[in-house]
């Protein structure tokens, strides 16, 4: 089943595959709420810190075989959150569309910037080396923040730009991250009061 607009800019969908279910609610006129749960701790630290900083509610509940690795539940997470987030934003009539911000972390720094292309790209450049290797909070493998951000891109048809600018320890590398895609993101999707057409020369995005 994919994702279903319910009504202005709030869409949802549930996704059940042999490895996971997850299920996604979303509004992009929100004030930050949200209620997660993916069974993975750090996970949902960080999606609660997305949709604090992006003002969007979230509610995101996701289970799966994290008994073998909680790859399968964190990709499948960001398959869908994806997934609703291109459909919350119908036509993006009136929307800024770009999107930048500079998130510091103490030591650590992320730049992300935005745009709602309908073209899914992400370049993600900067993490340390070894960051990847990384078990954070005893369940999330530093690789598995490029592979959120590649999944959520190409589902929702955006594109990102997020680049490390700085950081020692992996928690804030990763925390910066996504506090800075919340922040790029808010003012991507939010409604520009100047105009009420599509962003885009062509007329579509």
């Amino acid at each position: 089943m994919g994702a279903e607009l319910i009504s202005g800019r709030i869409a949802q969908m549930e996704r059940a595959t042999s490895e996971s279910r997850v299920k996604v609610r979303m509004d992009l006129d929100g004030t930050g709420a949200s209620t997660i749960s993916t069974t993975v701790p750090f996970f949902d630290h960080m999606l609660t810190a997305l949709s604090k900083h992006s003002l969007i509610d979230l509610d995101i509940q996701a289970q799966g075989d994290t008994h073998i690795d909680v790859h399968h539940t964190v990709e499948d997470t960001a398959i869908v959150i994806g997934e609703v987030l291109r459909t919350a934003l119908g036509d993006k009539r009136g929307i800024r569309r770009f999107g930048e911000a500079t998130v510091p972390l103490d030591e650590a720094l992320a730049h992300a910037v935005v745009d709602v292309s309908g073209r899914p790209y992400l370049v993600h450049s900067g993490e340390p080396e070894g960051q990847q290797y990384h078990l954070i909070g005893g369940h999330f493998t530093g690789s598995m923040t490029r592979h959120v951000f590649e999944a959520i891109t190409y589902h929702s048809g955006i594109c990102l730009h997020m680049r490390v600018l700085g950081g020692r320890d992996p928690h804030h590398i990763v925390e910066a991250q996504f506090k800075a895609f919340a922040r790029a993101l808010r003012e991507a999707v939010e409604s520009d009061p100047r105009t009420d057409d599509i962003p885009s020369t062509k007329g579509a995005l």
